[in-house]
């Protein structure tokens, strides 16, 4: 199986059976160390190329491998936690470019609008799960049967109300936890609104519990929607109305492995003042950006024994 087909059609968190890990040997570990924080930070691949001379070709090939290292390091680590509450959301963005301006050729090539899965910890913001597909209801099911394999326990989830969530909740959790969604209800926009790019104003949620008794004051998806506005803000490839978008679904998949990656592991939480690892309690210090290389080094040994 190759490194774009597994890229392409599984889970970010789910890697497993890729075999084409291409060892970047021309870069020293500080050179990778800095184009790998730009990319962390969202930075685009041409930009990266104009601040440190490095091939775009390179820059490529490294982002690719770096997201593979990353998405199965993810893999292997976050398991067996205890979650009380999990709150889960999904982000739009496009590859190539949006689904109504892609022809046929180019949908089977990844090209069209591309949907991110998140799910976080609303106690330690630890991203359990990411994905990238589509938005119906057969990556819902996916995406939260990968969400119960990584928590012991009873958990109380909260989602939106989108539809694909009532039976795939149902079906990952079974009885094994309480569910409740948050329906936003939004007024119509005034003729200003209509005019410029912005989302109509938001007047009100209603509350729905779906099953279990879950904690009203608790259902919330304020932090997964504050993380998808990280991302909306921090990546450039999520940025609207610029050419910054990606022209590649594998390349905009080992973007988001590198992104979370950095977020659990690297990036000190404001409010918890430690990563979202060290709180969950799965890493025993802040992760540098040289850790992170290291994980390429050590993908790379594993697939050349």
């Amino acid at each position: 199986m190759t490194f774009v087909y597994t890229m392409s059609r599984k889970f970010l968190t789910c890697i497993s059976k890729c075999n084409t890990v291409a060892p970047v040997n021309r870069l020293s570990t500080a050179r990778r160390a800095q184009i790998l924080s730009l990319m962390a930070e969202g930075v685009s691949l041409r930009a990266i190329t104009r601040l440190t001379g490095t091939g775009k070709n390179t820059l490529a090939r490294l982002l690719m491998d770096c997201g593979v290292a990353c998405a199965r390091y993810h893999n292997q680590a976050v398991r067996n936690l205890h979650v009380r509450r999990l709150q889960c959301d999904e982000i739009w963005s496009f590859v190539g470019a949006k689904a109504k301006n892609t022809t046929p050729a180019k949908r089977a090539e990844g090209w069209g609008d591309t949907w991110t899965w998140t799910a976080i910890d609303a106690d330690t913001k630890l991203c359990i799960s990411y994905f990238v597909g589509g938005r119906d209801a057969g990556w819902a099911k996916a995406f939260m049967e990968d969400c119960a394999s990584r928590i012991r326990g009873r958990v109380q989830v909260t989602t939106d109300g989108h539809r694909a969530y009532l039976e795939s909740v149902e079906g990952a959790f079974g009885m094994d936890c309480d569910y409740a969604q948050l329906q936003k209800i939004y007024g119509v926009p005034s003729e200003e609104e209509a005019r410029r790019y912005s989302p109509a104003r938001c007047i009100g949620t209603d509350m729905k519990v779906v099953c279990g008794d879950p904690d009203p004051k608790h259902i919330s998806t304020s932090y997964v929607e504050r993380q998808n506005l990280s991302m909306r803000m921090g990546m450039r490839r999520f940025t609207r109305l610029t050419n910054g978008f990606s022209k590649k679904i594998d390349n905009h998949i080992a973007a988001v492995a590198i992104y979370f990656m950095h977020y659990n592991f690297c990036r000190v939480h404001q409010t918890l003042r430690v990563t979202p690892a060290m709180e969950a309690g799965i890493a025993d210090h802040i992760w540098s950006i040289e850790e992170m290389v290291g994980l390429l080094t050590t993908e790379t040994k594993e697939v050349a024994a």
